[in-house]
């Protein structure tokens, strides 16, 4: 069954490009990047390649800066309209609902309210669909655009099948002297009219103005709109002449077959087949079924190729954003050194003041030595390339990803090692996590059943300790063996448990006192009534057992 129902009148549009064309030009006229994008838009509307309208529509809103939000709005307006005439009423709907996103009170809520109006609508949500007609009724000072949005209160009501208030509607709409003024909108509301009381039983004054309706489009030459004429009177004459709704029924497909209109073919196809033979109603089932899956597959088409440029619109943003963010990402990290660097300070200034004067400025100067010696020309290095290459080369771009991760990674050891230590349920993340930190290309550190010792039972000093003491351990391999390979085992030795390093380094004279902070380690874990043993000899790596009570 078809109502006819004025979504978006020729008058509507040129009032809406119209105005926002004007307004684009005296809003914006150093936006030169988004009026060539509208330009090319409405270029691509005038010739109907509508997906290449509709990417350009989305590439003028992505243009826009915050603040140019009547701008976006408009380009957003050219992607719903695109929507509605691809019957893509979700799309729609998303569409009109976020353009309200960025302003409720936007100069065009009469256009944005009549576009949520028909998505409701043609989704069958004929409250809400009512609702949006009402608001741009509200909002709307122009005439016609009034008479089109009664209209489409009274087709509204035709859907849900309130014949008596269509008829209230549309009857006031006829007494008004405007709509005479516009013979097309005339004979729409005498054809809503005329089929309203076709469907209350009052023949008469159905077949009057369901003819009057006809007749009128036949003198204008309105061939599109005929074709709601002759489906009303095919249904008109279903049941009581069945030959005459045969005869409207294939002037309806004929004139729909003339214009184009797929959905009107349909409509008449199904009056066909209910008027046919066996053998027609075959024939024109094979075409009504070949036309609805074209329909299907045209419509998800688009509705896919809708959201795929937005998808990939989106993505490019983002890969553009994120390439700004890590030019600057530099910058940032080069003022987080000097952050950290001075947090550290005065952690240690503050927890230290008293008891280690000594080891406070001792780490102070290592610190400082580190990040002077190992990071600052690194970051410098960085940040020259950085403003002096283009980053959109995948080569200079992946080196120079790489060189911001060692800077991180190695910061982050920095960190690591002078940062307090958490002895909550995290501990055994932390300490396997410090652990694996001293794996890298050029060692292999092996942790086996670390799963021995139950952490959770364990003193916080003995946490401390032991995270030290490993610590301390790994950070002279590092320094100082030249090894490449290091095995840290845990065993639970019943009342005690035990702890064995080794690593394949160059090892140390036995002659050799604690170095390397090694005499520190014993009396760290002297401190909790443990024991440290080592055995070492150049060329022959390093091996140390710690024992601690549980």
């Amino acid at each position: 069954m078809k109502f006819t129902m004025n979504h978006f009148p020729l008058l509507f549009i040129i009032f809406i490009l119209s105005s926002c064309e004007k307004e684009t030009k005296t809003n914006a006229p150093n936006s030169l990047t988004y009026t060539d994008y509208i330009e090319k838009a409405n270029n691509k509307v005038s010739t109907l390649e509508l997906d290449s309208a509709y990417f350009y529509f989305n590439q003028a809103k992505l243009s826009c800066k915050d603040n140019e939000k009547e701008m976006k709005i408009y380009a957003l307006l050219g992607m719903a309209n695109i929507q509605k005439t691809n019957c893509d009423f979700v799309g729609l709907e998303e569409t009109a609902t976020e353009a309200f996103g960025i302003d409720n009170e936007t100069n065009y809520k009469e256009y944005l309210n009549n576009f949520l109006g028909i998505a409701y609508n043609e989704q069958a949500d004929y409250e809400n669909a009512l609702l949006y007609y009402n608001k741009t009724l509200d909002n709307s000072k122009n005439e016609t655009n009034r008479l089109t949005i009664k209209n489409n209160i009274a087709v509204n009501y035709l859907d849900q099948k309130e014949y008596v208030k269509s008829i209230d509607v549309l009857e006031k709409l006829l007494k008004n002297d405007s709509l005479k003024i516009y013979p097309s909108e005339y004979a729409r509301v005498t054809d809503n009219l005329g089929f309203a009381y076709f469907k209350i039983k009052k023949d008469s004054l159905a077949k009057e103005y369901l003819y009057a309706s006809l007749n009128k489009r036949d003198s204008i030459n309105d061939d599109y709109d005929k074709i709601a004429s002759y489906i009303h009177l095919s249904n008109f004459y279903e049941e009581n002449n069945p030959v005459l709704s045969k005869e409207f029924a294939n002037k309806a497909l004929q004139s729909a077959t003339i214009v184009n209109s797929p959905d009107d073919k349909l409509e008449a196809l199904d009056l066909l087949i209910k008027n046919a033979t066996n053998k027609k109603a075959v024939k024109h089932f094979a075409t009504y079924s070949h036309i609805n899956d074209s329909i299907t597959k045209i419509r998800q088409s688009a509705k896919n190729q809708y959201s795929k440029i937005k998808y990939d619109s989106k993505i490019t943003l983002e890969k553009n954003e994120k390439l700004k963010v890590e030019k600057e990402f530099i910058i940032y990290l080069f003022i987080g050194f000097g952050i950290i660097a001075l947090l550290i300070y005065f952690l240690i200034r503050f927890k230290n003041k008293n008891k280690l004067q000594k080891s406070t400025y001792e780490a102070e100067t290592r610190i400082s030595k580190k990040l002077h010696d190992e990071l600052a020309n690194d970051v410098y290095n960085t940040m020259t390339f950085a403003e002096t290459q283009d980053l959109s080369d995948l080569n200079k771009k992946e080196h120079f990803l790489n060189q911001i991760e060692n800077i991180y990674n190695r910061t982050r050891n920095i960190s690591l090692e002078n940062s307090e230590i958490d002895t909550s349920e995290n501990f055994k993340e932390n300490l396997s996590l410090l652990l694996s930190g001293f794996n890298s290309e050029d060692t292999n550190v092996i942790i086996k059943n670390f799963e021995a010792i139950n952490w959770a039972k364990t003193k916080k000093i003995t946490k401390i300790t032991v995270y030290r003491v490993l610590q301390e351990l790994l950070v002279n391999m590092k320094k100082h063996s030249q090894s490449n390979l290091v095995l840290i085992g845990f065993e639970d030795k019943g009342k005690t448990y035990e702890i064995n390093y080794s690593d394949n380094g160059i090892g140390s004279s036995k002659s050799l006192k604690f170095k390397n902070g090694l005499q520190n380690v014993e009396n760290r874990i002297k401190n909790i009534n443990g024991s440290f043993t080592f055995e070492t000899e150049s060329q022959k790596g390093f091996k140390a057992k710690i024992v601690f009570p549980k």
